[in-house]
Protein backbone atom coordinates (compact mmCIF):
# COMPACT_ATOMS: atom_id res chain seq x y z
CA UNK A 1 0.00 0.00 0.00
CA UNK A 2 1.39 3.31 -0.70
CA UNK A 3 2.29 5.89 1.36
CA UNK A 4 1.43 9.09 -0.60
CA UNK A 5 4.83 10.26 -0.26
CA UNK A 6 6.63 10.07 -3.26
CA UNK A 7 10.62 8.57 -2.78
CA UNK A 8 13.97 9.59 -4.18
CA UNK A 9 15.32 7.43 -6.62
CA UNK A 10 18.08 5.23 -5.38
CA UNK A 11 20.63 7.11 -7.52
CA UNK A 12 19.57 10.59 -6.57
CA UNK A 13 19.75 8.91 -2.75
CA UNK A 14 22.96 7.57 -3.30
CA UNK A 15 24.52 11.27 -4.99
CA UNK A 16 22.65 13.09 -2.22
CA UNK A 17 24.30 11.01 0.42
CA UNK A 18 27.96 11.44 -0.73
CA UNK A 19 27.59 15.06 -1.27
CA UNK A 20 26.22 15.32 2.55
CA UNK A 21 29.20 12.68 3.51
CA UNK A 22 31.96 14.71 1.37
CA UNK A 23 31.08 18.13 3.30
CA UNK A 24 31.21 15.74 6.66
CA UNK A 25 34.46 14.30 5.73
CA UNK A 26 36.32 18.12 5.41
CA UNK A 27 35.77 18.35 9.15
CA UNK A 28 36.30 15.33 10.41
CA UNK A 29 39.46 14.19 8.54
CA UNK A 30 42.04 15.86 11.39
CA UNK A 31 40.75 13.48 13.93
CA UNK A 32 40.29 10.47 11.89
CA UNK A 33 44.06 11.25 11.44
CA UNK A 34 44.89 11.55 15.17
CA UNK A 35 42.81 8.10 15.52
CA UNK A 36 45.05 6.55 12.99
CA UNK A 37 48.21 7.07 14.64
CA UNK A 38 46.85 6.31 18.28
CA UNK A 39 45.48 3.57 16.78
CA UNK A 40 48.83 1.96 15.04
CA UNK A 41 50.54 2.95 18.38
CA UNK A 42 52.12 0.20 20.29
CA UNK A 43 50.89 -2.03 18.09
CA UNK A 44 51.29 -5.67 19.73
CA UNK A 45 53.48 -4.31 22.16
CA UNK A 46 53.18 -5.69 25.75
CA UNK A 47 51.82 -2.62 28.09
CA UNK A 48 51.49 -0.19 24.94
CA UNK A 49 54.88 0.98 24.63
CA UNK A 50 56.13 4.17 23.84
CA UNK A 51 53.68 6.37 23.91
CA UNK A 52 54.55 9.20 20.58
CA UNK A 53 50.92 10.49 21.37
CA UNK A 54 49.55 10.80 24.45
CA UNK A 55 45.62 11.60 23.91
CA UNK A 56 43.71 12.64 20.45
CA UNK A 57 44.26 16.73 21.51
CA UNK A 58 48.30 15.79 21.61
CA UNK A 59 47.88 14.29 18.53
CA UNK A 60 46.49 16.61 16.29
CA UNK A 61 48.46 19.30 18.03
CA UNK A 62 51.72 17.74 17.55
CA UNK A 63 50.57 16.89 13.76
CA UNK A 64 49.98 20.37 12.98
CA UNK A 65 52.86 21.50 14.59
CA UNK A 66 55.38 18.99 12.48
CA UNK A 67 53.38 18.47 9.37
CA UNK A 68 51.03 21.68 9.14
CA UNK A 69 47.60 21.49 7.67
CA UNK A 70 48.67 18.81 4.61
CA UNK A 71 49.65 16.55 7.78
CA UNK A 72 46.11 17.15 9.78
CA UNK A 73 44.11 16.50 6.19
CA UNK A 74 46.34 14.06 5.09
CA UNK A 75 44.40 11.48 2.48
CA UNK A 76 41.83 14.08 2.55
CA UNK A 77 41.47 13.93 -1.45
CA UNK A 78 40.99 10.21 -1.33
CA UNK A 79 38.59 10.43 1.52
CA UNK A 80 36.26 12.51 -0.92
CA UNK A 81 36.05 9.74 -3.23
CA UNK A 82 35.89 6.95 -0.36
CA UNK A 83 32.86 8.94 0.67
CA UNK A 84 30.80 8.79 -2.08
CA UNK A 85 30.56 5.02 -2.69
CA UNK A 86 30.09 4.17 1.40
CA UNK A 87 27.81 6.78 2.40
CA UNK A 88 26.09 6.83 -1.37
CA UNK A 89 25.31 3.18 -0.80
CA UNK A 90 24.40 3.56 2.97
CA UNK A 91 22.31 6.42 2.66
CA UNK A 92 20.44 5.68 -0.73
CA UNK A 93 20.13 1.55 0.06
CA UNK A 94 18.62 1.61 3.33
CA UNK A 95 15.43 2.62 3.06
CA UNK A 96 14.86 0.30 0.05
CA UNK A 97 16.15 -2.28 1.72
CA UNK A 98 14.32 -2.14 5.01
CA UNK A 99 11.09 -1.48 3.12
CA UNK A 100 11.43 -4.22 1.31
CA UNK A 101 12.51 -6.38 4.11
CA UNK A 102 9.26 -4.88 5.82
CA UNK A 103 6.86 -6.50 2.90
CA UNK A 104 8.73 -10.17 3.01
CA UNK A 105 7.59 -10.13 6.75
CA UNK A 106 4.00 -8.81 5.99
CA UNK A 107 4.41 -5.44 8.00
CA UNK A 108 3.55 -2.02 6.43
CA UNK A 109 6.77 -0.45 4.63
CA UNK A 110 6.32 2.58 6.33
CA UNK A 111 7.00 1.51 9.73
CA UNK A 112 10.36 1.31 11.74
CA UNK A 113 10.73 -2.28 12.84
CA UNK A 114 13.87 -2.34 14.69
CA UNK A 115 15.14 -5.54 13.42
CA UNK A 116 14.60 -5.32 9.92
CA UNK A 117 16.14 -1.45 10.87
CA UNK A 118 19.21 -3.30 11.73
CA UNK A 119 20.11 -5.96 9.25
CA UNK A 120 18.69 -3.02 6.22
CA UNK A 121 21.68 -0.82 7.82
CA UNK A 122 24.15 -3.43 8.33
CA UNK A 123 23.60 -5.12 4.33
CA UNK A 124 23.74 -1.43 3.14
CA UNK A 125 26.90 -0.67 5.05
CA UNK A 126 28.38 -3.95 4.19
CA UNK A 127 27.80 -2.69 0.00
CA UNK A 128 29.29 0.35 0.58
CA UNK A 129 32.17 -1.15 2.30
CA UNK A 130 32.65 -3.69 -0.44
CA UNK A 131 32.61 -1.13 -2.98
CA UNK A 132 34.86 1.75 -1.80
CA UNK A 133 37.50 -1.02 -0.04
CA UNK A 134 40.23 -0.14 -2.10
CA UNK A 135 39.86 3.44 -0.94
CA UNK A 136 39.65 3.58 2.27
CA UNK A 137 42.75 1.43 2.40
CA UNK A 138 44.94 3.71 0.87
CA UNK A 139 43.56 6.46 3.36
CA UNK A 140 44.57 4.43 6.10
CA UNK A 141 47.97 4.05 4.66
CA UNK A 142 48.24 7.61 3.88
CA UNK A 143 46.80 9.09 7.34
CA UNK A 144 49.60 6.55 9.45
CA UNK A 145 52.15 8.01 7.14
CA UNK A 146 54.32 10.52 9.22
CA UNK A 147 57.56 11.81 8.53
CA UNK A 148 58.03 13.20 11.86
CA UNK A 149 56.54 10.82 14.35
CA UNK A 150 55.63 7.71 12.38
CA UNK A 151 54.17 5.30 14.64
CA UNK A 152 53.37 1.39 12.44
CA UNK A 153 54.10 0.04 9.40
CA UNK A 154 54.81 3.72 6.96
CA UNK A 155 54.53 3.85 3.70
CA UNK A 156 54.87 7.00 1.52
CA UNK A 157 52.45 7.41 -1.45
CA UNK A 158 52.99 10.58 -3.54
CA UNK A 159 49.25 11.02 -3.86
CA UNK A 160 46.25 9.02 -4.30
CA UNK A 161 46.81 7.53 -7.50
CA UNK A 162 50.32 6.82 -6.66
CA UNK A 163 49.03 4.58 -3.81
CA UNK A 164 46.47 2.65 -6.33
CA UNK A 165 49.51 1.91 -8.72
CA UNK A 166 51.90 1.20 -6.47
CA UNK A 167 49.27 -1.61 -4.60
CA UNK A 168 48.39 -2.94 -8.26
CA UNK A 169 52.20 -3.14 -8.72
CA UNK A 170 53.56 -4.74 -5.77
CA UNK A 171 50.47 -6.73 -4.50
CA UNK A 172 48.15 -7.66 -7.62
CA UNK A 173 44.34 -7.18 -7.33
CA UNK A 174 44.57 -8.84 -3.95
CA UNK A 175 46.22 -5.51 -2.27
CA UNK A 176 42.50 -3.85 -3.62
CA UNK A 177 41.26 -6.66 -1.23
CA UNK A 178 43.27 -6.56 1.55
CA UNK A 179 41.05 -5.88 4.82
CA UNK A 180 37.76 -6.46 2.63
CA UNK A 181 36.43 -8.82 5.60
CA UNK A 182 37.58 -6.17 8.36
CA UNK A 183 35.83 -3.07 6.65
CA UNK A 184 32.86 -5.29 6.14
CA UNK A 185 32.62 -6.25 9.60
CA UNK A 186 33.16 -2.49 11.00
CA UNK A 187 30.87 -1.00 8.23
CA UNK A 188 27.97 -3.61 8.71
CA UNK A 189 28.43 -2.95 12.87
CA UNK A 190 28.62 1.10 12.05
CA UNK A 191 25.85 1.05 10.18
CA UNK A 192 23.84 -1.29 12.32
CA UNK A 193 22.74 1.37 14.89
CA UNK A 194 23.91 4.67 12.67
CA UNK A 195 20.66 4.93 10.81
CA UNK A 196 18.10 2.74 13.06
CA UNK A 197 19.13 5.32 15.84
CA UNK A 198 19.21 8.00 13.93
CA UNK A 199 15.97 7.75 12.33
CA UNK A 200 14.46 6.47 16.08
CA UNK A 201 15.20 9.54 17.98
CA UNK A 202 13.55 11.75 14.90
CA UNK A 203 10.55 9.76 15.09
CA UNK A 204 10.56 9.95 18.91
CA UNK A 205 11.22 14.19 18.65
CA UNK A 206 8.57 14.62 16.12
CA UNK A 207 6.31 12.03 17.86
CA UNK A 208 6.33 13.78 21.41
CA UNK A 209 6.11 16.91 19.90
CA UNK A 210 9.25 18.25 21.25
CA UNK A 211 10.78 19.28 17.81
CA UNK A 212 9.16 20.25 14.18
CA UNK A 213 10.40 17.23 11.57
CA UNK A 214 12.27 19.67 9.27
CA UNK A 215 13.89 21.33 11.88
CA UNK A 216 17.82 21.36 12.12
CA UNK A 217 17.98 21.08 15.78
CA UNK A 218 16.40 18.25 14.98
CA UNK A 219 18.72 16.90 12.68
CA UNK A 220 21.37 17.43 15.32
CA UNK A 221 19.95 16.00 18.39
CA UNK A 222 19.44 12.78 16.08
CA UNK A 223 22.77 12.56 13.89
CA UNK A 224 24.49 13.01 17.75
CA UNK A 225 22.58 9.97 19.92
CA UNK A 226 23.26 8.27 16.16
CA UNK A 227 27.08 9.13 16.42
CA UNK A 228 27.60 8.10 20.05
CA UNK A 229 26.06 4.65 19.45
CA UNK A 230 28.18 4.17 16.50
CA UNK A 231 31.47 5.15 17.88
CA UNK A 232 30.58 2.69 20.77
CA UNK A 233 29.89 -0.70 18.95
CA UNK A 234 32.42 0.21 15.92
CA UNK A 235 35.52 0.89 17.75
CA UNK A 236 37.21 -2.54 18.06
CA UNK A 237 36.16 -3.24 14.54
CA UNK A 238 37.93 -0.14 13.11
CA UNK A 239 40.67 -0.84 15.51
CA UNK A 240 41.53 -4.17 13.52
CA UNK A 241 41.08 -2.98 10.30
CA UNK A 242 43.50 0.13 10.75
CA UNK A 243 45.98 -2.26 11.49
CA UNK A 244 44.73 -4.76 8.61
CA UNK A 245 45.58 -2.50 6.20
CA UNK A 246 48.38 -1.09 7.64
CA UNK A 247 50.29 -3.97 8.36
CA UNK A 248 53.45 -5.02 6.66
CA UNK A 249 53.21 -7.54 3.81
CA UNK A 250 55.09 -10.85 2.90
CA UNK A 251 55.67 -12.76 -0.08
CA UNK A 252 54.93 -16.44 -0.06
CA UNK A 253 56.67 -19.00 -2.15
CA UNK A 254 53.46 -18.97 -4.63
CA UNK A 255 54.08 -15.75 -5.36
CA UNK A 256 50.83 -14.58 -2.77
CA UNK A 257 51.45 -11.12 -1.02
CA UNK A 258 49.51 -11.55 2.21
CA UNK A 259 49.85 -9.82 5.83
CA UNK A 260 53.12 -10.51 8.33
CA UNK A 261 51.07 -10.26 11.12
CA UNK A 262 46.66 -11.21 10.98
CA UNK A 263 45.17 -13.41 8.87
CA UNK A 264 41.86 -11.87 9.40
CA UNK A 265 40.03 -9.29 11.75
CA UNK A 266 39.44 -12.23 14.23
CA UNK A 267 42.81 -12.98 14.59
CA UNK A 268 43.99 -9.32 15.10
CA UNK A 269 41.67 -8.76 17.79
CA UNK A 270 43.12 -12.24 19.24
CA UNK A 271 46.45 -10.90 18.95
CA UNK A 272 45.67 -7.29 20.35
CA UNK A 273 43.86 -8.57 23.36
CA UNK A 274 46.93 -11.38 24.03
CA UNK A 275 49.58 -8.51 24.04
CA UNK A 276 47.92 -4.91 24.68
CA UNK A 277 44.70 -6.12 26.81
CA UNK A 278 41.28 -4.97 25.79
CA UNK A 279 41.98 -1.73 25.94
CA UNK A 280 43.90 -2.34 23.11
CA UNK A 281 40.66 -2.79 21.30
CA UNK A 282 39.62 1.04 22.34
CA UNK A 283 42.67 3.05 21.41
CA UNK A 284 41.91 5.83 19.53
CA UNK A 285 38.01 5.63 20.91
CA UNK A 286 38.00 9.41 22.09
CA UNK A 287 39.68 10.26 18.67
CA UNK A 288 36.89 7.97 17.36
CA UNK A 289 34.09 10.06 19.28
CA UNK A 290 35.80 13.38 17.89
CA UNK A 291 35.51 12.13 14.31
CA UNK A 292 32.50 9.68 13.83
CA UNK A 293 29.84 12.09 16.38
CA UNK A 294 30.45 15.58 13.93
CA UNK A 295 30.54 13.05 10.70
CA UNK A 296 27.54 11.93 11.95
CA UNK A 297 26.24 14.91 12.77
CA UNK A 298 26.79 16.99 9.44
CA UNK A 299 26.57 13.50 7.27
CA UNK A 300 23.00 12.98 8.17
CA UNK A 301 21.59 16.61 8.72
CA UNK A 302 23.04 17.52 5.25
CA UNK A 303 21.82 14.28 3.85
CA UNK A 304 17.99 15.37 5.50
CA UNK A 305 18.80 19.23 3.86
CA UNK A 306 20.37 18.13 0.51
CA UNK A 307 17.05 15.70 -0.02
CA UNK A 308 14.90 18.33 0.51
CA UNK A 309 16.35 21.08 -1.20
CA UNK A 310 16.57 19.08 -4.29
CA UNK A 311 13.00 17.47 -3.56
CA UNK A 312 11.92 21.12 -3.84
CA UNK A 313 13.71 22.20 -6.80
CA UNK A 314 13.25 19.08 -8.71
CA UNK A 315 9.47 18.67 -8.29
CA UNK A 316 8.36 21.33 -5.99
CA UNK A 317 6.21 21.84 -2.69
CA UNK A 318 3.80 19.68 -3.98
CA UNK A 319 6.10 16.28 -4.07
CA UNK A 320 4.32 15.08 -0.69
Amino acid sequence: MSTGVRQLSTTEGFLCGGLAACMAVTISNPAEVAKTRLQLQGELVKGGGLKVYNNAFDAMIKTWRNEGIRGLQRGLGVAYAYQIPLNGSRLSLYDPFRRTLNRAFGWSSADQIPITSLVAGAASGAVGAIIGNPLFLVKARMQAYSPALPVGTQRHYKNSLSALATIWRTEGIRGYLRGMDAAILRTAMGSSVQLPSYNWTKNQLVGHAILPGDSVWTFVASSSVSGICVSLVMQPADTALTRMYNQPTTKLPDGRVVGALYKSPIDCLWKTVKTEGVLGWYKGLFAHFLRITPHTIITLTMNDIIRNLYKDLAWGRSYV
